[in-house]
């Protein structure tokens, strides 16, 4: 395959991994898999989640799509890289920046600032119900 189309199954991925999370958060974090995701919206007794076990699910599904492909780097490797790329933008922006997990990362982006103010707009509410703001890198303008 040629460059430009492996790049652009990655960023596809990306933006995909970006939707697909915005509507396992809505429906399962915030419906049947609460249990595990509750954590997240709770303080935090420990430095680790619950919740995180769905980043090992994640991590897993883009090393196994790698690993399977990683001979003929076929669109399997690239959907696995794109997973990848989408975790760490993920981690960076989530745990470091809005949680503050590690405490070196601040920044005054107008943008990084409209995602923290959404994220905490979807933890203002403690509980399973009437949540909003659902998803990470997309942020409606009111925010």
């Amino acid at each position: 395959m040629s460059v430009s189309i492996n790049i652009l199954i990655v960023l596809s991925t990306i933006i995909a991994m970006e939707c697909l999370s915005w509507i396992i958060h809505k429906y399962l974090f915030h419906g049947p898999l609460w249990f595990m995701h509750k954590s997240h919206h709770q303080k935090a007794k420990s430095f680790f989640e619950w919740n995180d076990l769905f980043a090992l699910l994640f991590a897993g599904i883009s090393l196994y799509l790698m690993y399977v492909d990683r001979n003929g780097f076929g669109y399997r490797f690239f959907i696995g890289l794109g997973i990848s790329l989408y975790g760490l933008i993920y981690f960076v922006v989530h745990d470091w920046f809005v949680h503050r997990r590690f405490k070196t990362f601040k920044s005054n982006n107008s943008y990084l600032q409209a995602v923290r103010k959404a994220h905490k707009i979807h933890h203002k509410n403690r509980g399973k119900e009437k949540g909003r703001a659902f998803g990470l890198l997309f942020v409606r303008k009111q925010y």
